[in-house]
């Protein structure tokens, strides 16, 4: 069998370039939101930018998006930048933006700006129409969210805010409480775009709470000095912190827990992304989802870093420890592994990869019914059962949607359900008021 591998240049798309501003774009005119809207939705990332441009097609434009950043992808692109990441792995076909309506997606973005794209991402633009995987530069991806942000007014609408709690009122009210920070806004309806967190490093390693000196996670700034840099973790983020500590000419430790890397092209199971492959969860049991999140969400690397950490390895600047779990982690620093072994190095940065961000410690415990670290939700409509005014698109919605949950085309198919239960939900309250009156 032959295996085409892509080469490592494709990683390396430029970043920063100037690209053109919609006419009109602007931030919120007020420091704080009004006290209500029809719509709250908790995170401006790529799941929440969707579903804001989503509900603007269906005419729901009384709506506040609180956001920690208070930026449209912001916080997504600082960390992409965080770790010098310079193309996607999300193909041209995955982006925000809203299903059923005829936007200007990303690839027809693309193309309108020819003149600014290099020679080889035009390439990648060739493939994409020709029906091939390609591969996206961040600097595209993040001109196409302003794009999407200004001409869908979200910018305009996004408040900066950390949400402290989301509280419905209960099963016979239509209100939802939203309190952040500096403000509280009571909605119709929420939508929680919580995105993922970090997980943290088992209390083992060195007795829980902070990490000792000289050992930082992945969404940190790694500090600069230091021959020798160990990256624990076995997925992308892994491999981008390998690369840029190869190129400040530092030696890599590299500590894989399972037996090997693995490469692929996107980190579910493409399967998942169709029709077909999300329709394996449905009617399934619990225990069945389980194993089968378990089985196809697992860490893995695109296939462009492969020729250039193969070369590394076989030149000793990169050295990788495989099957070889942490038992603890010591000042120093030292890695000692379950073999007895002992890594030392002068910084130790851990990319142990994702939790879904699911509502809890937001909302009452009997609103999210938080089983096994995923809520319970409506498997058409994405609403909390314990909540049917909040909805959940991203990460959290992996067990009714799959492992695509958490991948921006994931988020398209959840917006779109979504985006039509909560306008669907606010026509039927106006509908039912109008018929009161009469």
């Amino acid at each position: 069998m032959i295996t085409f591998v892509p080469e490592p240049h494709l990683l390396e798309s430029p970043r920063g370039r100037e690209w053109p501003v919609v006419p009109g774009a602007r931030a919120a005119i007020t420091p704080e939101p009004p006290p209500a809207a029809d719509v709250v939705i908790v995170g401006a990332g790529p799941a929440g930018l969707a579903v804001a441009s989503a509900l603007w097609h269906h005419g729901v434009r009384d709506l506040v998006i609180v956001d920690r950043d208070g930026r449209p992808c912001g916080r997504f692109f600082d960390r992409v930048d965080l770790l010098g990441q310079r193309v996607l792995r999300s193909p041209y076909e995955h982006h925000p933006g809203v299903e059923g309506y005829r936007d200007c997606e990303l690839l027809d973005f693309a193309r309108l700006h020819w003149s600014v794209l290099t020679p080889v991402e035009r390439r990648e633009i060739r493939m994409a129409q020709a029906g091939h995987r390609s591969v996206v530069p961040v600097d595209v991806f993040e001109a196409y969210c302003r794009h999407l942000a200004a001409s869908h007014h979200v910018t305009e609408r996004t408040w900066r805010g950390s949400v402290r709690e989301v509280l419905p009122a209960g099963v016979s009210s239509d209100a939802v409480t939203v309190r952040a920070d500096r403000f509280s806004v009571t909605a119709r309806q929420v939508v929680l775009c919580l995105g993922e967190e970090r997980r943290s490093a088992p209390d083992t390693w060195w007795g829980g709470g902070h990490p000792p000196r000289g050992v930082t996670y992945w969404d940190e700034p790694v500090p600069g000095g230091g021959k020798r840099l160990a990256v624990v973790g076995a997925g992308l983020t892994a491999a981008h912190l390998i690369s840029t500590g190869l190129a400040q000419g530092r030696e890599v430790h590299w500590v894989v827990r399972e037996a090997g890397e693995r490469y692929q092209c996107a980190d579910v199971n493409s399967s998942f992304f169709r029709p077909e492959g999300r329709a394996r969860f449905d009617g399934v049991s619990w225990s069945e989802r389980l194993e089968l999140m378990g089985r196809f969400r697992r860490a893995s690397i695109m296939f462009e870093f492969r020729p250039a950490l193969e070369a590394a390895e076989a030149e000793g600047r990169l050295i990788v420890h495989r099957g070889k779990a942490i038992t603890k982690v010591s000042p120093g620093v030292g890695l000692h592994l379950e073999d007895g072994s002992r890594v030392s190095v002068d910084h130790a940065v851990l990319a142990l990869g994702t939790t879904p961000s699911i509502g809890d410690g937001l909302m009452p415990d009997e609103a999210v019914l938080d089983r096994g670290g995923w809520p319970l939700l409506d498997e058409r409509t994405f609403a909390y059962l314990g909540a049917p005014r909040v909805f959940a698109v991203g990460a959290a919605a992996g067990m009714a949607l799959g492992p695509a949950a958490r991948n921006i085309d994931g988020h398209r198919v959840a917006t779109a359900r979504v985006a039509a239960a909560v306008a669907g939900n606010l026509r039927l309250r106006t509908a039912t008021k109008d018929v009161a009156r009469v």
